[in-house]
């Protein structure tokens, strides 16, 4: 009985760490375009919530398109960390 026991704990916990390693792939997404983003979008983002979303898309709407993650250092209340947290997860190619 015992075995049994400790055959099923075994199953379970290999099928617990699958599922986890599953999820974090899933986490692998394609970076956000910053150029393009809609505020839903962007909010997504570490650091950003639907006010800066869209001082984003006001800024980039106002003063031209981003040319790389730093230039989001332009919008009142983005700072240099902020960008570091972000910073794989943005792109500005079309």
């Amino acid at each position: 009985m015992k075995t049994m026991l400790k055959g099923l704990l075994a199953a379970l916990l290999l099928s617990l760490s699958l599922g986890v390693s599953s999820i974090a792939m899933a986490q692998n997404i394609a970076p956000i375009n910053i150029n393009t983003a809609d505020a839903e979008l962007l909010a997504e983002l570490p650091g950003i919530g639907p006010s800066r979303a869209a001082a984003i898309i006001e800024e980039r709407d106002n003063n031209g398109t981003f040319v790389d993650a730093d230039d989001l250092t332009r919008v009142s209340g983005i700072g240099p960390a902020t960008v570091d947290q972000m910073r794989d997860q943005v792109t500005v190619n079309e």
